[in-house]
């Protein structure tokens, strides 16, 4: 599980998108903590240390206590709107969590033992489908990562949902099909190699014998009779 994030924030009296950009010239950045059974609560963070914990590549996943008014809120980031030309954060969603409570997350998957894979030694490419898993978790118990063991896998296999070993307290949140996580597939160059062969097969095998034309043969057995 990602180590839970503390982040200090400050309560937003006024809303709105004048406000917004005030905060945001001072370095600041508006965010709403929401759910719970809880009325929405408008605050803003420091603008450096959210960048910080968006930086750590599992911020969207991670438990993050927010420090307001004397108090603390355990929350999960839900959304982070980002500036189109900057990629600077303008707005953050928290979603408030209970005791025991159950949230939806995207987990990345991390590929292990790929220099025991007989497809990927033979020069096969790993052909990622899905970088994250869309899980459903106990609050407590949310995975950095899910590694998925690729040790004996060949050209043409694929590793499915069903293939993969959850943590303890983890589903998956697509139920109704087993999809595809990742396949190993020959490269191109693989398969040139592949076809050259079956070609030198078949032109050492020689031309086949052609049949006899249909016509030809009824001549012959009017011939002989």
């Amino acid at each position: 599980m990602s180590d839970a994030l503390t982040l200090p924030a400050e309560s937003r009296e006024r809303a709105g998108k004048g406000a917004s950009r005030a905060l945001r010239r001072e370095g600041r950045v508006p965010a709403v903590i929401y759910g719970g059974k809880e009325d929405p609560q408008p605050i803003h963070v420091e603008a450096k240390l959210l960048g910080l914990q968006l930086g750590t590549g599992h911020f969207m996943n991670s438990i993050v206590m927010i420090e307001i008014d004397g108090k603390t809120v355990r929350t999960l980031p839900k959304d982070v709107a980002f500036h189109p030309v900057t990629s600077r954060a303008l707005h953050v969603d928290f979603l408030r969590l209970a005791k025991d409570a159950k949230v939806e997350v995207h987990v990345p998957v991390l590929f292990i033992n790929e220099a025991d894979s007989p497809g990927l030694k033979k020069g096969g490419v790993l052909n990622v489908v899905r970088h994250e898993l869309d899980l459903i978790c106990d609050a407590d118990k949310i995975p950095g990562e899910i590694q998925i063991d690729v040790a004996g896998r060949d050209v043409g296999d694929s590793i499915h949902i069903s293939h993969v070993v959850l943590p303890e307290g983890s589903v998956s949140a697509i139920t109704d099909r087993d999809f595809t996580i990742a396949t190993i597939v020959a490269p191109s160059a693989l398969k040139k190699a592949e076809g050259a062969a079956a070609a030198a097969e078949v032109a050492a095998a020689g031309p086949a014998p052609e049949a006899e034309p249909e016509a030809e043969a009824e001549e012959e057995a009017a011939g002989e009779e």
